[in-house]
């Protein structure tokens, strides 16, 4: 039996584990190892610790088909609409750049309940808080260590985490990577933001005309949303819940910073532009590092296979563009580097 170990439980890590349980016939003994607490990676939804049922998203928002994509990859659209994980974003967002034949979605749960409903597809072993730090060739096996427990053998490893993160792996990963591919890799680079999660009691108010906001004129704040009025959820045993990403200027200048001490100029920054608020009853701070890809690894589209026998291959948003499309496209290229050894 195949053993293939998925590093990320990110979009494209979780889909690529549920595509290639669905098309492989054989036994298969599929695990993904995620380095945080929980899966989602850029994808994540956070909840407030004193009400489960409020949360807010603290990376993608929503999610827009574009016209190219909408046709090419209608299946996976249909098949999040049909299980109700995705529906048409109907709430106003003020200062929303539209192109012609756009489509936006949001997800009423979340938007880690798409990597969720992958990961259940794909009947994998999910474990967390595995970060992995060297992978070494054994007996024509990929010996997988990680920060804490014993190293593991898997006959493919497919790496789906940021690429600077795939780069500080120490092993014999370092030397099968080749002078071209090295080069590839290290040209890809990311934005860096915040965002931050305030969840407020139930029963409170908030009053604005839109359920998602662009904001222009700030030097910190980028982008705010009331989360339940995006997902159109109101429900009288939970509060509002408001999420604001900052800018890439801001994020990189604050990157080295403690959390608490961006939490506190952002909130300083949302004080102008939403005076008055109610205090929240949680917060939640996110650093996002590795936001949004801002150069993608060239000449490699969805994936990069760094060996052969056994198969160690990289894909993600690196290798495309950040956003879901990005993502189906490179699950979609890692699984047809796949098919041929499973």
């Amino acid at each position: 039996m195949a053993r293939v170990l998925v590093v990320g439980a990110g979009l494209t890590g979780s889909l690529c584990a549920a595509l290639l349980r669905k098309v492989t016939a054989g036994p298969l003994h599929l695990t993904v190892w995620d380095k945080a607490g929980d899966s989602g990676g850029r994808m994540t939804t956070a909840s407030s610790p004193h009400n489960p049922q409020s949360t807010v998203d603290l990376g993608a928002q929503y999610i827009t088909c574009t016209l190219p994509y909408a046709k090419k990859h209608q299946s996976f659209y249909d098949e999040l609409l049909t299980h109700g994980i995705l529906k048409p974003l109907t709430s106003p967002i003020e200062g929303m750049v539209m192109k012609e034949g756009d489509c936006n979605f949001v997800a009423p749960q979340g938007v880690s309940s798409i990597i969720k409903h992958y990961l259940k597809e794909s009947g994998a072993d999910i474990c967390f808080r595995k970060c992995v730090t060297q992978i070494n060739l054994r007996n024509a096996k990929w010996e997988v260590s990680k920060e804490t427990g014993s190293p593991e053998q898997f006959d493919i490893v497919v790496l789906t985490m940021p690429v600077p993160q795939i780069l500080q792996l120490q092993g014999d990963i370092v030397d099968l990577i080749s002078k071209c591919q090295r080069q590839q890799l290290e040209s890809v680079s990311y934005s860096s933001r915040y965002a931050l999660g305030l969840f407020y009691e139930a029963g409170t108010k908030i009053d604005v005309p839109w359920a998602g906001q662009y904001i222009t004129s700030n030097p910190c704040i980028r982008f705010i949303s009331m989360d339940n009025k995006k997902r159109n959820i109101a429900s009288s045993e939970m509060g509002p819940s408001l999420v604001i990403h900052t800018t890439v200027p801001f994020g990189v200048a604050h990157l080295e910073h403690s959390t608490k001490d961006v939490q506190e100029l952002i909130v300083q920054q949302l004080e102008n532009i939403l005076p008055g608020l109610p205090q929240p009853v949680a917060t939640k701070c996110q650093k996002w590092r590795y936001s949004q890809v801002t150069n993608a690894a060239a000449n490699s589209p969805g994936q990069m296979t760094l060996h052969l026998k056994p198969l160690l291959v990289c894909g993600g948003d690196g290798f495309t563009h950040s956003n879901f499309d990005g993502c189906i496209a490179s699950a979609l290229c890692v699984l047809e580097a796949l098919k041929n050894h499973i």
